[in-house]
């Protein structure tokens, strides 16, 4: 076994894509650090998420230190920036997504048993206060991520890498 070249990689990517087409955009809701919000853009670009809406004070893709952490890979997406994250939502209903928020709340299903619809939209929040109370009102399914250690939570770019992994691998 050996590592893979520039050829065998993209050529590994190619057969993963016409594997599925998934419907998936994102919703985060006043991600504040830029490092965060970067990590998600290039994990974004990397499942092919279809658009993002950024609310409250999430930190812009234009930020320096959220392109430098984005490593240029927001050249493959497109978002909406909405100061307030009712507006997110209204845009995210009039696309037709139904709208996923990925938090520890009460009532949450783990992610895994989540019924999760066709065309979906992943909520992410705040680094520690989540998702805002809004958002929250607003889905249409509220899931989480579960967790086996003594950690109570995870950085809120790796709960988006491992909730479009799930979304994901349901269409493989």
């Amino acid at each position: 076994m050996k590592n893979l070249d520039g050829t065998g990689l993209k050529r590994l990517h190619r057969e993963w894509r016409r594997r599925s087409e998934p419907e998936v955009a994102l919703l985060l809701d006043s991600v504040q650090t830029p490092y965060n919000v970067g990590a998600i853009l290039r994990t974004a670009a990397a499942y092919r998420v279809a658009h993002l809406w950024l609310a409250g004070s999430t930190a812009p893709p234009t930020h320096a230190k959220t392109a430098k952490t984005a490593l240029g890979t927001g050249r493959y997406l497109t978002w909406t920036i909405c100061e307030e994250v009712s507006e997110a939502i209204e845009g995210i209903r009039a696309a037709g997504y139904g709208l996923v928020g990925v938090e520890l709340a009460d009532q949450a299903v783990p992610i895994n048993e989540a019924a999760l619809p066709e065309k979906a939209c992943l909520a992410f929040g705040h680094e520690d206060r989540g998702l805002s109370a809004t958002t929250l009102a607003a889905c249409d399914v509220v899931a989480f991520i579960p967790q086996l250690g003594k950690v109570g939570s995870l950085n809120v770019s790796t709960a988006a890498g491992i909730a479009l992994y799930e979304l994901n691998r349901r269409g493989w």
